[in-house]
C-alpha cells in the first residue's frame, strides 16, 4: 500500500515505522522543518524501544511543497490545532480516491478533514500506544512489541474493502487493530482516557502509575468520567463501556500497561508546546454546554493546564535570558 504520514511527530513516526516495516511504501510528510531538516541530515530515524537498542531506519521525508506522489492512504498525525494548516499544505497530493486516516488525541481533526474529503473515504479512531519524541528524528517505542492496541472506525459506519485492507496491514505490523462501527463511541471512549490521564498527569508532573496508585485516584477519575458521559450522551454517543467499566480501563492502562510513561500533553507541555487540552477535556466542555449543562471539573481542569503552559513558558523565557 502507498501511504502518506503528515507529521512524522511520535505517533506519526510509530505507524509510519511499523508500517513500513511489513512492506509497505510509506512516505512523512513533514510541515515542521526543524524536524524535516534532522531526518534529512540523519538519512532516517532513530527507533528505540523503552530506551533500548537505537537503530537508524532509513525513511524518505518531504516537505508538503515538495511531495508529489499518490497516496492511496494519508494518515494525518499531527497536533489537532496544526491539522487544517497541515491539511491545507498537503491538499494537492489527496486524490479523489485517496483516504484519510486520523488516529490523533481529542476530537476536532475529522471535521477538518472533511474539507478534503468525503465521510466515505474518512477512517477515524483511537490509539492505546505509548511513544515520546526525544527529539526531532528521534523516537522512543514504549511497551513489548506487539502490545499496542489501535481501534479504527469509518465515519460513516460502514466498513468498505479498502478499509479492511488497511485492518489488514495494521494487524501485519502488529498494531492489533479492532474495526469498530461505532464512531462517536470510539473517540469518545479515548476522549475519556485522556481527559483524565493526560491532564492530570501533565497538570501534577507524574507518570500514569503513580496516578493511579493515588488513593483517591479512582473517585477523581469517576468524577470526570460522570461529567464525560453525561455531555456525550447529550451528545448523542452511544458509549461502548459503562462508566464503571471506563474507570477500569485507565486503571488497567496505568497500572498494567504504562505505569512509566507520561503522556504526550506532558510532552508538549515540557518542551514548550501548546496542549490538545482544548480537543479533550475542552472539547467536553463544549458539547456540554451545548445542550446546557455543566461539565465543572474538566473546566477548571481546562484553565488550570493553560496557567500550567503559561508558567513554563514564563520559566523558559527567565532561562534563555
Amino acid at each position: 500500500m502507498k501511504i502518506a504520514v503528515i507529521g512524522a511527530g511520535a505517533m506519526g513516526l510509530r505507524y509510519g515505522v511499523l508500517l513500513q516495516e511489513v512492506g509497505n511504501d510509506v512516505d512523512f510528510v513533514e510541515p515542521w522543518e526543524p524536524s524535516y531538516r534532522a531526518i534529512r541530515k540523519q538519512g532516517g530515524v532513530y527507533v528505540s524501544r523503552d530506551h533500548q537498542n537505537q537503530h537508524l531506519v532509513p525513511v524518505d521525508v518531504y516537505l508538503p511543497s515538495e511531495y508529489d506522489q499518490n497516496p492511496e492512504l494519508v494518515i494525518l498525525f499531527t497536533k489537532q490545532m496544526q491539522s487544517d494548516e497541515a491539511m491545507h499544505a498537503c491538499s494537492h497530493f489527496i486524490g479523489e480516491h485517496t483516504y484519510v486516516l486520523t488516529n490523533q488525541n481529542g476530537i476536532g481533526s475529522v471535521d477538518v478533514i472533511r474539507k478534503f474529503v468525503p465521510d466515505e473515504r474518512i477512517i477515524a479512531g483511537i490509539a492505546l500506544i505509548a511513544t515520546v519524541l526525544d527529539a526531532p528524528g528521534k523516537v522512543d517505542f514504549m511497551g513489548a512489541k506487539g502490545a499496542a492496541h489501535t481501534q479504527l472506525v469509518n465515519v460513516t459506519e460502514k466498513p468498505d474493502a479498502f478499509t479492511l485492507k488497511v485492518v489488514q496491514e495494521f494487524e501485519k505490523a502488529g498494531m492489533n487493530p479492532t474495526l469498530q462501527t461505532n464512531y462517536k463511541g470510539t473517540l469518545w471512549s479515548k476522549l475519556l482516557m485522556n481527559s483524565v490521564i493526560n491532564t492530570l498527569c501533565t497538570l501534577m508532573d507524574i507518570t500514569m502509575g503513580e496516578y493511579v496508585a493515588y488513593s483517591g485516584a479512582h473517585a477523581l477519575t469517576r468524577r470526570l468520567i460522570e461529567e464525560g458521559y453525561e455531555a456525550g450522551r447529550a451528545d448523542g454517543v452511544q458509549f461502548m463501556q459503562s462508566r464503571e467499566e471506563m474507570a477500569k480501563i485507565i486503571e488497567h492502562e496505568s497500572s498494567k500497561v504504562n505505569p512509566l510513561h507520561r503522556p504526550s500533553m506532558y510532552q508538549d507541555m515540557v518542551n514548550g508546546r501548546p496542549t490538545e487540552v482544548d480537543y479533550i477535556n475542552g472539547y467536553i466542555v463544549k458539547a456540554a454546554k451545548k445542550h446546557g449543562l455543566e461539565a465543572k471539573s474538566h473546566e477548571m481542569l481546562v484553565d488550570l493546564l493553560h496557567l500550567a503552559e503559561q508558567v513554563q513558558q514564563l520559566k523558559s523565557t527567565d532561562a534563555a535570558d
